[in-house]
């Protein structure tokens, strides 16, 4: 049997003091049966995070000649990625790459072709700072609400993806709202969103999201509940 490859898509945005630990734990990641390859796009860093990845080795650096947000730097890697399945990695330390295994098995049981880690099914998660806590509950609320679905955690950063299907989407977002865009264009499409629990480390400093994008993801979600 033919060896599946995991593409893990790393955006990266002023993440000089995370970025090392991150890509080795994602480097030494062991995935029975998958080969894995690691693609990492900088956001036109301000802070030394692109002098340190200039130093590395092990993955496929990618550019951008301007700051332009996840969902852009996201778009960049995922025209780049040659795997089978797709999964989004944040460089904060906020997710353990461990809990790339649990999301993968489903695709690979073809259980589903989408799966969310969520925050939420693991009770032993602390839940961070409560207005960004609240703002996911609203954001997952809502999503729910216009979509039927029965998500727990539809901000979380672990979406990973059967390829042929993300790369089926045209993505509009080129920030934090590419997210939302995403899960509704699925979801309109009538398929099953599966979640896994999975670990969560809340940064205490440093947070890139906002109110604003909150009201953002709100109404991305209301949006293509309607557009097509």
């Amino acid at each position: 049997m033919e060896k599946k490859l995991l593409s893990i898509i790393i955006p990266v945005y002023n993440e000089e003091k995370t970025i090392l630990p991150l890509l080795k734990k994602v480097q030494e990641l062991k995935i029975f049966n998958i080969k894995k390859e690691i693609i990492v796009i900088d956001d036109a860093s301000r802070d030394k995070t692109k002098e340190i990845l200039y130093k590395q080795k092990e993955f496929k650096l990618l550019e951008q000649s301007k700051n332009q947000g996840k969902g852009a730097a996201f778009k960049m890697g995922l025209k780049k990625a040659q795997g089978d399945i797709i999964i989004v990695q944040d460089a904060d330390l906020e997710y353990d790459p461990q809990d790339i295994k649990k999301c993968l098995q489903p695709i690979l049981a073809k259980e589903a072709l989408v799966v969310y880690g969520s925050r939420e099914l693991n009770k032993k998660n602390s839940k961070g700072k409560s207005i960004f806590f609240l703002g996911g509950k609203i954001v997952t609320w809502f999503c729910n609400l216009l979509y039927g679905s029965h998500l727990t955690d539809e901000p979380t950063c672990y979406k990973c993806f059967s390829a042929q299907l993300i790369k089926s989407l045209r993505i509009e977002g080129n920030g934090f709202e590419w997210e939302p865009e995403v899960t509704a264009k699925i979801l309109k499409r009538g398929l099953l969103i599966k979640e896994v629990p999975i670990q969560y480390f809340p940064r205490q400093d440093g947070k890139k999201i906002n109110y604003l994008d909150g009201i953002k993801a709100l109404w991305t979600l209301l949006k293509y509940r309607f557009k097509n």
